[in-house]
């Protein structure tokens, strides 16, 4: 069985910084791909950022230059350092991994609530 498990969200000011982490345990053969979803109030879960097991990333468009993703192979974490935060990046924010544990499958934690409010 392999979990995943966040932690790092909170309420927060505009212009305000987090950083969000995800760790990955159980049985885990490899991982590849590791990144973060999130779900704004009453709007579909939408993607944030991605990073490849090398380090190759990928990123929302509305997130572009605030927010940057990086990830720790030998802890099997990813991070989500998110600046200058506005009241849009509200949302419950997911993190996935692509695992092999004798498959390969997609793993989800169970989500931390980023509100940004003044």
């Amino acid at each position: 069985q392999v979990q995943l498990v966040e932690s790092g969200g909170e309420m927060v000011q505009p212009g305000g910084s987090l950083r969000l982490s995800c760790a990955a345990s159980g049985s885990i053969d490899s991982i590849a791909a590791m990144g973060w979803f999130r779900q704004p109030p009453g709007k579909p879960r939408e993607s944030v950022a991605d990073i490849t097991e090398t380090g190759s990333t990928n990123y929302a468009d509305s997130v572009k230059g605030r927010f940057t993703i990086s990830r720790d192979n030998a802890k099997n974490t990813v991070y989500l350092q998110m600046n200058s935060l506005k009241p849009e990046d509200t949302a419950v924010y997911y993190c996935f991994a692509n695992v092999l544990s004798d498959v390969w499958f997609a793993a989800w934690g169970q989500g931390t609530q980023v509100t940004v409010s003044s």
